[in-house]
């Protein structure tokens, strides 16, 4: 069994590894290879090419590299071709792996996207395309698989595998010791995202909102969580230039970890807005983009959220903060609310609870038997 998986960032390396293991459970011989990060590598993918080589966001941004991606997909279509996976799985990053999956469909192997392209909420026109270049769909949220069976393409819910992954009751006294922060203080925990031009946008507006809040609270504490060494070392370096009086700890790869053990939240959009609802963590979610991807995307967006908990839930639970109304001066004032609000942070754990049972389907064995039963449907395998 031949499995070819391309992810492109840290939220699908981690997706693709658990997939990599729930695979190799069903398919011992199975072969991996593919765009990976460490974490994939870790489970067994061999690298065609390295996750970080799509780390890119935003229109402007991806206009510029268009050359070198286009060169990247045209290396990686024509390896995999050869190569002649069974299957092949995109996770995310449907712009570009979309491609790729059409070409290998095409010529005989079973293609599957991870994780639905937000076409409930923009860019509702790719739908045909999507269509014509998979055969299958896993989706990390209930709502998507009817949409899209509804439009013709075969989906299934498989859940997310990160609330499979963080505790429903966890001990954050108990954390808060394995990370060597002081039990007993107040701690807001900074994500400023993992992409470079995340960090360079958000990093000098976290620590500048966690020192207005310092000056109002000045026995609070604040923990950084770095997705790899470049984040920590990136947001180290700004700390000392910016704001070196901030009690500041920078902690690399445990990001569900910081999130358990924090009080409250500064959180970039994406994923993480998500980890932090399910780590019960109330959370204020901010984004900046270059001037002209926002103002593209503004006209684009047809959904009253941009943070994934308010979306999953209906409602407005994080406050949120886009362009220029991400100033820290706001940040602050809504953090402290969180931080002043008891009630207002249980309301929003028991809705975050609510949020991670829905979610919790054990979606890494969940996605390999879809696609177990995709091939056996096709007589390329028993499933």
């Amino acid at each position: 069994m031949r499995i070819a998986l391309l992810a492109g960032e840290a939220s699908g390396d981690q997706l693709g590894a658990n997939l990599i293991d729930a695979l190799r459970a069903r398919f011992p011989q199975a072969s991996f290879v593919g765009m990976a990060g460490p974490r994939m590598r870790a489970a067994g993918c061999e690298a065609l090419a390295e996750m970080e080589e799509l780390n890119v966001m935003g229109l402007v941004e991806i206009l510029r590299h268009y050359p070198r991606l286009r060169r990247l997909r045209a290396r990686l279509t024509r390896e995999l071709t050869d190569w002649r996976p069974h299957v092949v799985v995109g996770i995310d990053v449907p712009d570009f792996t979309l491609w790729i999956e059409r070409r290998l469909k095409d010529a005989g192997s079973l293609a599957v996207h991870y994780v639905c392209p937000q076409v409930w909420a923009w860019r509702a026109g790719r739908i045909p395309q999507i269509g014509r270049s998979i055969n299958l769909m896993l989706t990390l949220f209930p709502f998507e698989a009817p949409f899209l069976r509804q439009h013709g393409i075969d989906a299934t819910f498989v859940g997310h595998p990160l609330a499979d992954r963080i505790p429903l009751h966890p001990d954050r006294q108990q954390l808060r010791q394995a990370l060597g922060l002081a039990a007993n203080a107040e701690w807001v925990a900074l994500m400023p995202g993992s992409r470079r031009q995340e960090l360079q946008r958000h990093v000098d507006l976290f620590l500048q909102t966690a020192s207005v809040l310092h000056q109002q609270r000045p026995a609070l504490r604040f923990v950084a969580g770095a997705v790899h060494a470049r984040a920590a070392a990136f947001i180290r370096t700004r700390h000392a230039a910016l704001a070196p009086q901030l009690p500041l700890e920078i902690i690399e790869g445990r990001a569900s970890d910081v999130l358990l053990a924090a009080d409250a939240a500064l959180v970039v959009s994406g994923t993480i807005s998500l980890e932090s609802a399910l780590c019960g963590t109330p959370a204020v979610v901010a984004y900046r983009l270059a001037a002209l991807s926002y103002w593209w995307l503004r006209r684009a967006v047809k959904v009253a959220h941009i943070a994934l908990p308010n979306l999953l839930l209906s409602r407005r639970l994080f406050p949120e903060f886009v362009q220029d109304e991400a100033h820290p001066a706001a940040l602050a004032g809504a953090l402290g609310q969180w931080l002043d609000d008891a009630a207002a942070r249980e309301d929003c754990r028991r809705s975050c609870q609510a949020l991670h049972q829905t979610l919790a389907r054990s979606a890494g064995p969940s996605a390999a038997q879809a696609i177990a039963q995709s091939l056996a449907a096709r007589g390329m395998a028993s499933a």
